[in-house]
């Protein structure tokens, strides 16, 4: 079996490393110029269901090296005023502590690639169910090729998509957010009680959450799994300002625009902002992507955000992401032992993919009301 896997994220390189490791032969497909064309280096947080999810997917001898590169997460969901005074509990009904852990995804995605050969530069347009049941991918640049089974694995802009399912189509939130990297120096371990929490400030919410791993990647992998090679990434805080609805920069940089909407806030906060990494900083959008209605059976699916994009106040993006492709590497491999025939083993997949991923995508959206910013006040 062959399998052309279309996105070079997370799901679609842990699919092909899990595909990789039961002898299917995977071909990664990316429409980016360069593996390092876009900064990818953001903390996530892994559910367990995510954490084993990818596990399952890497070769055991990796497992330690894994263990060794996440960190733990505990922090209490608190509401912070712009001096961080406690005002409120985040979420209704929540209360104590979150824990988890997290994982940067600079480095995550680093390990996934190892092994891997990725062809970049290769944009979809479009692709051909073949005669014989072969499905025949076309790109902007270079030969078409020819699998078993397309897997558009591209995003909330999926070119599958388009084709597959024309009728999904992403859903903007209105919601915008500035988001960046800070060094986690000694003055900024003093924000602890911010981790986790909403600072509240007048017409935008910052969250701010710390990447401690146990192990320094780089280190961890000369010391675990020579073969891997992995950035040289400290400690750091991972921030984010969520900014009114439809928001823009109004600033010529995303650092600058953040640092414009914090007139009196405490002094801490501000310098972390100020020490951030300018390069690392940047405006998103939070669209979504809710599968509904199911395609036609064929050697055709969809993977993570290309068919369930999620609003990262939800926590549950790349831990779908991965359940996904834990769960169709095992039903492929089905396929392969002939415990089920190829079709029904994509069917199997989306069944289940569909009814996961419609519930992480409305958990998400229901939780973003309670980081939105608080209403601007008149000074």
């Amino acid at each position: 079996m062959r399998v052309s896997v279309v996105g070079a994220g997370l799901g679609g390189l842990c699919l092909a490393q899990g595909l990789r490791g039961a002898g299917i032969e995977a071909d990664v497909y990316e429409r980016d110029p360069a593996i390092t064309a876009r900064f990818q280096g953001y903390r996530l947080m892994l559910s367990p269901v995510g954490f084993e999810a990818l596990r399952g997917c890497l070769p055991p001898r990796w497992h330690p090296l894994l263990d060794a590169i996440v960190g733990d997460a505990r922090a209490e969901r608190l509401i912070l005023d712009l001096r961080l005074n406690r005002i409120g509990q985040l979420g209704p009904g929540r209360t104590g502590t979150v824990k988890g852990i997290v994982i940067d995804r600079h480095v995550l995605r680093h390990l996934l690639l190892t092994g891997l050969t990725v062809r970049t530069g290769a944009a979809l347009t479009g692709y051909d169910v073949l005669d014989d049941g072969k499905v025949e991918a076309r790109f902007a640049h270079g030969d078409p090729a020819t699998a078993d089974l397309l897997v558009g694995a591209d995003g909330v802009g999926s070119a599958v998509r388009a084709v597959l399912s024309p009728q999904t189509t992403p859903t903007d939130t209105g919601a915008r957010f500035v988001i960046g990297r800070t060094p986690l120096t000694e003055r900024f371990a003093t924000l602890e009680p911010a981790f986790g929490s909403k600072i509240a400030g007048d017409g935008v919410s910052l969250m701010l959450g710390a990447m401690r791993f146990r192990t320094p990647p780089k280190q961890a992998a000369e010391e675990l799994a020579p073969e891997v090679t992995l950035p040289d990434i400290r400690d750091y805080v991972r921030w984010a300002m969520l900014l009114p609805p439809n928001g823009s920069l109004g600033a010529p940089t995303a650092q600058e625009a953040a640092l414009s909407r914090m007139e009196g806030w405490h002094p801490d906060l501000r310098a972390l902002i100020e020490q951030a990494d300018p390069d690392n900083s940047t405006l998103l959008s939070i669209r979504v992507v809710e599968p509904r209605e199911r395609w036609a059976p064929g050697p055709v699916t969809l993977l993570g955000d290309a068919i369930h994009a999620t609003s990262p106040t939800g926590g549950n993006g790349a831990n779908t992401a991965l359940r996904d492709a834990d769960l169709l590497c095992r039903r492929l491999i089905d396929a392969v032992e002939r415990r089920q025939d190829l079709l029904g083993a994509v069917a199997d997949y989306e069944r289940q993919m569909f009814e996961y991923g419609g519930e992480a995508v409305r958990h998400s959206l229901a939780a973003l009301p309670a980081f939105a910013p608080a209403p601007e006040q008149t000074r």
